[in-house]
């Protein structure tokens, strides 16, 4: 049977600091990590300016590391990535700094390697439909229309 002890303000610190320093996070799941430990809202606050000020706990930081992440491993597109970032309640600043982070060039490629990889494997009646399905796909990975767009009528022709 586990009981539910609340750790002292320096406990909580050091296993905020180990839980920062595994990997890189943003004030909301620090937060959320601090309410599960049982932390009221005022030490809460002094613990996240703390991890700030102690370069633990870094906005930009994290915008960026999610976003390279999200790109290189899911290969998402920058709404999606947008989009996530704005569900932590990451600041527009950082939001933009991350988004511009990645390589157009790369991006484009991304784009063109996972449309290619769908076009060639969905199940389709029409050429129509077969171009509708791949553009949702791609739209829903996070990509721009227009660029789906452009990106689908250029297998086309191939």
């Amino acid at each position: 049977m586990k009981t539910n002890i609340v750790p002292s303000f320096k406990e909580a610190i050091q296993k905020l600091e180990k839980y920062c320093a595994y990997q890189e996070r943003c004030q909301l799941e620090v937060m959320n990590k601090l309410k599960t430990m049982g932390i009221n809202s005022t030490e809460a606050a002094e613990i996240c300016l703390h991890l700030v000020q102690n370069n633990f706990l870094n906005e930009e930081r994290f915008a960026l590391a999610f976003a390279g992440g999200k790109f290189r491993q899911k290969q998402w597109g920058l709404k999606k990535i947008e989009m996530g970032l704005k569900a932590k309640k990451i600041s527009s600043y950082c939001i933009e700094k991350a988004l511009q982070s990645i390589d157009p060039k790369l991006y484009k490629n991304t784009l063109y390697k996972s449309a290619e990889k769908y076009w060639m494997m969905v199940k389709f009646k029409t050429e129509y439909e077969r171009q509708a399905k791949t553009i949702q796909y791609l739209r829903s990975r996070g990509f721009d229309f227009e660029q789906c767009h452009e990106i689908v009528l250029e297998l086309r022709t191939k």
